[in-house]
């Protein structure tokens, strides 16, 4: 009987952050709306499991890029990828972004990529923060794509930090939702080049 309880309370909480994703991107409330988007999906209770995810939303998506001009994600296709969902506003992502820096720079030379999707509207803001971070990984803003993107990829929670590990096929091998560990990404990076 538990075990019904807490499907039917994971239910309940998923159609609610639904709602909620639905009424913050209606009612255009900005990081303040999100960041309680992102505080309520911690609360939920619900377990993501990684087999039966896609990429495909991630390669027909269509995002921003710092100076603000349309990127066709599609370019990433075929690299193995360490997909990073952040916002300025997050605290845990503000503390892996050093980390995914050290393993890109670490792994790129055999072929690995690291993306930063940024939970924002503007792209002056990112980009400042971008380079307040040294980010020095393709970086892109989703705007309205991005919690949609998000679920698409298995957060239906909508929390951040949120990171999706894809494969030079294609397949997603691994996400996560909350900060990457030095450890979580080495984990990553073997998986994604053996």
């Amino acid at each position: 009987m538990p075990g019904r309880c807490l499907l039917n309370l994971n239910r309940i909480l998923h159609k609610l952050n639904t709602l909620l994703a639905n009424l913050i991107y209606h009612v255009q409330m900005k990081p303040l709306s999100i960041f309680s988007l992102a505080l309520f999906g911690c609360l939920s209770f619900s377990a993501m499991a990684e087999e039966g995810l896609s990429s495909a939303p991630l390669f027909a998506a269509q995002l921003w890029d710092m100076q603000d001009k349309p990127v066709n994600l599609e370019t990433f296709r075929g690299k193995p990828l360490i997909v990073n969902f952040w916002a300025r506003w997050c605290g845990p992502c503000r503390t892996e972004i050093p980390e995914l820096i050290k393993v890109r720079a670490k792994y790129k030379a055999k072929g690995l990529e690291v993306l930063g999707i940024g939970i924002e509207d503007k792209a002056d803001p990112a980009r400042e923060f971008a380079a307040a971070y040294e980010m020095d990984f393709p970086v892109v803003i989703a705007k309205e794509k991005g919690i949609p993107l998000m679920q698409a990829l298995g957060n239906n929670r909508g929390g951040l930090p949120y990171t999706v590990v894809i494969d030079r096929q294609g397949n997603v091998l691994s996400s996560k939702m909350g900060m990457m560990k030095k450890a979580d990404l080495e984990a990553a990076a073997a998986a994604l080049l053996k």
